[in-house]
């Protein structure tokens, strides 16, 4: 018979089947331990969602519709993507009399790429870039694409964006109008084309 194991911490022999138990029930504690350990060292990794928050952000457009806007994410704003129907292109060069900076010469290095500075501010004409924050304090524009008269907007309505949280209003180039709130146009953000059907938004080149 296997002799008493003896705690050299105490008086009292343990016997060996009590020492298994308590073996045992130490490995689970230090494994337990281990266990809870980990997720809290992984609250302080940056998350992948952070880590790409600066990173470039691929879009396939193939589905976008004339009339249609997707928003994607690119260093936690909106980026708006519109695909312009013929109808709102032709309508554009008829609103420059309207417009604050009709040719996008304010801020330019920080609003408008040397590709954009055109009437339609982007690279193909149907394809409207835009950040979706006004430049007036922040807010973000609803979709006001249909044109003719409605609530908060002009009789002569043409098509664009409204901001309700103080009533500037853009063209479907991301235009401001005149004696409006906002002192600039929408951001064009850096983008590239790697097909006609896949944009690269915070990138402007591709090697």
């Amino acid at each position: 018979k296997r002799p008493p194991f003896e705690d050299p911490m105490s008086d009292t022999p343990v016997d060996s089947s009590k020492r298994t138990w308590l073996i045992a029930s130490g490995c689970a504690g230090a494994a337990g331990a281990a266990f809870t350990a980990v997720p809290f060292v992984a609250g302080f990794q940056p998350s992948e969602r952070a880590k790409a928050a600066g990173a470039p952000v691929e879009v396939d457009i193939s589905a976008l519709k004339p009339g249609e806007k997707m928003t994607v994410e690119w260093r936690g704003k909106p980026v708006w993507i519109v695909r312009r129907t013929p109808e709102q292109l032709a309508a554009l060069p008829k609103l420059d009399p309207l417009l604050a900076d009709p040719l996008s010469k304010r801020n330019p290095d920080e609003l408008t790429p040397p590709y954009a500075r055109n009437e339609n501010r982007s690279i193909k004409p149907e394809i409207l870039v835009t950040v979706g924050i006004c430049t007036h304090l922040g807010c973000s524009p609803s979709d006001k694409f249909v044109p003719g008269p409605q609530a908060s907007l002009p009789d002569d309505w043409a098509g664009g964006f409204l901001c309700p949280c103080h009533g500037s209003t853009f063209d479907m180039a991301g235009r401001v109008y005149k004696d409006k709130p906002a002192p600039d146009n929408l951001e064009v953000p850096p983008h590239v084309y790697l097909s006609d059907s896949r944009i690269v938004v915070g990138e402007e080149k591709r090697a």
